[in-house]
């Protein structure tokens, strides 16, 4: 279906050029699932774009991208129009980005139904619904009419992948289609991928930096660095046992819901003007020699491999990852001996309530439901859930960005928002009190102002609390040694720094103010794999500090469980476990936290949740969480009882879960239970 042979762009701009891609080769059939892999600025995304004609401004391609018999690279106008959509559709890793925003999602999934498979208006919105459906969006019939502002990051993800799909396309690209989704929901949507490529006969070109998932549904992957193919071939044996170093270094980067330490990669990619003459990972490899430096491997069959499986490089190495001495130092799992009684409360949750009123002032959204928690100093809580499950809304009512309906929160012992019948600081009693909890945000670079200086960021926290200058510029440089980021970055504005030192600067941001708690709000999601790697490797010496207690919010369970020492796990505002976070790992009690355990993908093959794995029902609805319990209408086991009395959390032994039936399935699973 797709041949690409011998594909080099070099982009030409004022002053400078950059050699984006060098002599790639390689296909995809029709009904097979082909990961693309690497780094950010590898060049999976050129290779997106020149598959459908859409290579930027002052771009130079050699080479051929052969579709149906036709060089993509040779159409006109008129043939490019023909040729997207119906031939190839690509999903783009910006939902927002590529969205319109003056006009509803429905719109414009029906325009193009309407244009791309000749169906009337009428069939055309029944078929968009259906596609909304499809991928997991809730309440689809009213998603239709909504604007993309009106939707979070992960709900904009699904319908950017329902417009790819409604295309209708020969070959479908999915451009990192899975960033910012939960397990379950990753899952779901990787598995209408191998549908479309099984069922429906398309050739699926998955471009993805999620090794761990895309490994479930790939026939085979392209590992890319530096603009090269530096390793490709069936994707299970390459993903099991790859060959080449720089693959087996991606590998060490992804968290491992086993508990499997991380193993960041030191240096960055290089940016290449020509052509590479030298391998161009000879500057990062552990295993590089003088033949590495002076010349470039050409791609060559792996010896005593499987067809297909070809690399290049003049070390091969061979069994699976971890064999061999790690190069570099290994971020160790958490302990959980810390206990919130061995040290001072830092942050207190006491039965919080948090209801969106409507802007006409009926009805309303409950986001958060009886949550009660406390973090002690020197403690990292993590916190789990789908998107849509109030995590988000958790952070935010630590921060005191929201007030609780009812209930009460304390930080360092002291009220950060307007609670009833509580008093509450004001002016700069409160700007001080803020201070003592700072925020690390998902989105790296967007939560940077655009006007100011790296410096200027950074010591924002410090001129709130009222510091002089001598002291903010004093505190600034040590936060930035304690970062390794290099003095000049002080005079860069946000837009001149990739993504792995914006968050660096966001992290520095947090700390620099010597606060009581920090709260991660997805700090690695927007990240690859191997600068999400160095990022963990900085949030694990933060939340190592004894005096500072930290709170992790995410839905990468692997990554949750290197840091932290307990975990809950929330389900439509509700708190349905929480313990101890290898307990409530290697030993789940709710359903709910089985079946997120189901989903998260592992390298080595399985899930997280061994043979008690749990798929809830497909109900994409949202449950009634006023009586019973919320996750009745998807639980598998769901009875009577389950639907008409509510749920509280229960002692399981060392964790806690709110089900009334976990003695009851465990001894259907073969797993003992402590009855409360």
């Amino acid at each position: 279906m797709l041949s690409i042979e011998n594909l080099s762009v070099v982009i030409r701009r004022p002053g400078r050029q950059v050699a984006a891609l060098n002599d790639i080769t390689f296909a995809v059939r029709p009904g097979e699932v082909v990961g693309l892999v690497g780094e950010s600025g590898g060049g999976k995304s050129m290779v997106a774009r020149a598959i459908v004609g859409l290579l930027p401004d002052g771009s130079h391609a050699t080479g051929r991208v052969v579709f149906d018999d036709a060089d993509v690279l040779g159409m006109d106008e008129v043939a490019l129009a023909a040729h997207r959509g119906r031939g190839v559709a690509i999903c783009f890793q910006n939902p927002r980005g590529a969205l319109s925003p003056t006009r509803t999602v429905g719109r414009q999934l029906v325009d193009r139904l309407v244009t791309h498979q000749n169906m009337p208006v009428d069939r055309a919105r029944e078929a968009a619904r259906e596609l909304f459906e499809a991928v997991g969006i809730r309440s689809p019939q009213r998603r239709l009419d909504a604007y993309p502002h009106e939707l979070s990051g992960g709900m904009a993800q699904r319908v950017m992948i329902s417009l790819a799909a409604g295309c209708a396309p020969g070959l479908l690209i999915a451009d990192e289609p899975t960033t910012g989704l939960d397990v379950t929901l990753t899952r779901e949507i990787l598995r209408q991928f191998r549908h479309a490529a099984g069922t429906d006969g398309r050739g699926v070109l998955l471009i993805s930096h999620d090794l761990a998932s895309i490994a479930e549904v790939c026939d085979r992957v392209v590992v890319l660095y530096a603009g090269t193919v530096v390793e490709s071939g069936p994707a299970a044996q390459v993903l099991r046992e790859p060959a080449h170093p720089y693959t087996r270094a991606l590998l060490r980067s992804v968290p491992d819901v086993g508990g499997r330490p991380v193993v960041a990669t030191a240096g960055a990619m290089p940016l290449l003007t020509r052509a590479p003459q030298n391998c161009p990972f000879v500057a990062r490899c552990g295993h590089a020699d003088d033949t590495c430096a002076a010349r470039r491997p050409t791609t060559e069959p792996l010896a005593g491999g499987p067809d297909g499986w070809s690399l290049a490089c003049f070390h091969p190495q061979a069994g699976p990852i971890g064999a061999e001495p790690e190069p570099v130092r290994a971020i160790p799992a958490a302990d959980s001996a810390v206990g919130p009684e061995a040290k001072s409360t830092v942050l207190e949750i006491d039965d919080a309530h948090v209801v969106y009123r409507s802007r006409f002032g009926s009805g309303g959204h409950h986001a958060l439901r009886g949550v009660s928690l406390r973090v002690a100093a020197g403690e990292t809580l993590g916190v789990v859930g789908e998107s849509g499950c109030g995590k988000s809304t958790l952070a935010k009512l630590v921060m005191g960005l929201v007030s609780p309906t009812s209930g009460a929160v304390t930080v360092a012992g002291h009220s950060l928002v307007r609670q009833p019948g509580r008093a509450h600081l004001r002016g700069r009693a409160l700007r001080q009190a803020r201070t003592r909890a700072q925020l690390v945000f998902q989105d790296p670079i967007g939560s940077l102002s655009p006007r100011r200086m790296v410096a200027d960021s950074i010591a924002e926290p410090l001129r709130a609390a009222g510091l002089s200058a001598a002291e903010r510029a004093a505190r600034v440089a040590a936060v930035l040694d304690r970062m390794e980021l290099d003095r000049s970055i002080l005079q860069r504005y946000p837009h001149e720094l990739s993504g792995g030192q914006a968050q660096r600067v966001g992290i520095a941001r947090a700390l620099v103010g010597e606060p009581d708690l920090i709260v991660f709000d997805e700090p690695t999601s927007a990240l690859d794999v191997t600068v999400q790697a160095q990022i963990l490797t900085v949030i694990s010496e933060v939340t190592a500090d004894k005096d500072r207690a930290a709170v992790f919010i995410s839905h990468d369970l692997a990554t949750v469980r290197g840091f932290a020492d307990r975990v809950v796990v929330l389900y439509l505002g509700r708190i349905v476990e929480e313990g101890p976070v290898d307990v409530v790992f290697d030993h789940p009690r709710h359903p709910y936290t089985r079946a997120l355990l189901a989903s998260a993908p592992r390298l080595g093959g399985g899930t997280g949740a061994g043979g008690d794995a749990v798929e809830l029902v497909k109900d994409l609805e949202e449950a009634d969480a006023t009586t019973g319990c919320p996750l009745a209408a998807r639980c598998p086991f769901v009875t009577d009882t389950c639907r008409t009395q509510q749920q509280h959390l229960q002692p399981y032994g060392a964790s806690r879960a709110a089900c009334w039936r976990v003695p009851e399935l465990a001894a259907l699973t073969g797993k003992q239970a402590t009855t409360p």
